[in-house]
């Protein structure tokens, strides 16, 4: 049984590799590594670096498990492959917030999807909004054949790099999107009043899409900020999160939060807001959760003024050493198995 990939935004670039930073792209090369010969539907037929793009229209649906990235359309691609096809093998993969889906429509669609299809999620968060929307938005005997198995994304462990302390604390913006979910309005008022108090440097590296948007433009203003493209590579990426001090989460919601973890992986300091999301990655009595812009204020200062103290108290929330807590349960090497066992499970690959 062969395996493809399906993910319209992704973009490769003129030496055949899958380009790109954010989570999606990180995604779809995981996933061509974990199975290989792995294909990437896309536009139209071409030989890339280590596999091959193939049209959804040329996918041999009766050997071939297509692992849908746009869950949405999962419909449209088993009705694709049905012309071709007795029985199509589409498998969803939900790896973003299902919060982003607010129309009637699309959550219908969203939950019909999940519903018809075996379906892998992120983390045990979105498998239980993925459980509770299909209950929700279909009828029982639909919702009762659903198949949703979740483990955490993981990170690759082996990119971390020594630690870099910085002269004047580096505070990172947390995130590649502005978007209003990222509450960057709240990340600007808490930072500048901190560098008020004590000087900082406060780093966004941010998706082009975003680079001229308002508050990329008001951050960028300030002599103690650096905005600018994410990193050429993903080994500069991790040598900037080596020398990061800090960082404040201010997003509403997240499926899972791959950028956090890599920064607290990679020793920063994370302030975070009191969320359901936040306490799903982070163990009991993690110690830098805020509720009010004053409390966020207060800790950020501290992370960045007492930071010997801070990953003390980080080493104390995980019953000793934070670090290893983190690599144990957001390893990829868990992620890699488990999707690859459900891929084998649920349709015989």
């Amino acid at each position: 049984m062969k395996v493809a990939i399906q993910y319209a935004a992704a973009l490769v670039d003129s030496d055949g590799h899958v380009a790109g930073h954010d989570a999606g792209a990180t995604l779809v090369r995981r996933l061509l590594r974990v199975f290989p010969g792995a294909e990437l539907i896309g536009p139209g037929p071409r030989h890339c670096a280590g596999f091959n793009m193939i049209p959804l229209e040329f996918v041999d649906g009766d050997d071939t498990v297509v692992i849908a990235m746009d869950v949405i359309d999962s419909l449209s691609t088993w009705r694709t492959l049905k012309e071709n096809c007795d029985e199509p093998k589409v498998m969803n993969f939900v790896w973003w917030n299902t919060s982003q889906y607010t129309h009637p429509v699309e959550r219908a669609a969203l939950a019909l999807s999940c519903a018809l299809f075996p379906t892998f999620a992120n983390s045990e968060r979105t498998a239980i909004e993925v459980r509770e929307i299909v209950s929700s938005w279909t009828i029982s005997p639909i919702a009762e054949k659903a198949k949703i198995a979740w483990v955490n994304l993981g990170i690759r462990l082996e990119h971390v790099r020594p630690r870099h302390e910085p002269p004047v604390p580096v505070v990172l913006y947390p995130a590649i999107y502005l978007s209003e979910r990222k509450q960057p309005k709240l990340f600007f008022d808490v930072v500048e009043r901190v560098v008020k108090r004590t000087p900082i440097k406060v780093e966004a590296r941010l998706h082009e899409s975003h680079l001229i948007s308002e508050w990329a433009m008001a951050l960028s203003r300030k002599d103690w900020t650096w905005v600018g493209p994410l990193t050429a590579s993903r080994e500069d990426y991790w040598e900037a999160l080596a020398r990061t001090t800090a960082f404040l989460a201010t997003a509403t919601e997240e499926s899972y939060g791959l950028e956090y973890i890599e920064a607290l992986v990679a020793g920063a300091i994370g302030v975070f807001p009191d969320r359901p999301w936040v306490r799903a990655i982070l163990p009991a009595g993690y110690p830098f959760l805020y509720r009010t812009p004053a409390e966020a204020e207060a800790l950020l200062y501290r992370a960045v003024t007492d930071t010997a103290a801070c990953r003390r108290e980080l080493d104390e929330a995980a019953g000793g050493d934070f670090a290893q807590w983190l690599r144990a349960r957001h390893d990829d090497d868990q992620f890699e198995k488990a999707i690859a066992d459900r891929v084998t499970e649920w349709f015989g690959a």
